[in-house]
């Protein structure tokens, strides 16, 4: 939920792409891969200031065998940046 309310994404986004390397569709409190929807709709300024994070994100992303409808969306839009 922080996440998605840019809320400490300097110590959160870390941790949250490390649980995304174990499970790309972790589950938070709401749907199968929230906590990969709210990594990728961060706007384009969070990703300038965390180009590394952005680069695993994009590795992590390009590796979804299967990408759920509900997701689409935001992961075409993440690799279109």
């Amino acid at each position: 939920m922080l996440i998605g309310q840019n809320v400490g994404l300097a110590h959160l986004l870390p941790l949250a792409v490390e649980a995304l390397r174990g499970d790309p569709l972790a589950e938070g409190d709401m749907f199968e891969g929230d906590l990969l929807a709210a990594v990728l709709t961060r706007s384009a300024e969070v990703w300038r200031e965390f180009p590394e994070l952005g680069r695993d994100v994009r590795l992590i992303v390009s590796e979804l065998a299967d990408v759920p409808p509900a997701l689409k969306r935001e992961v075409e839009g993440f690799l279109a940046r």
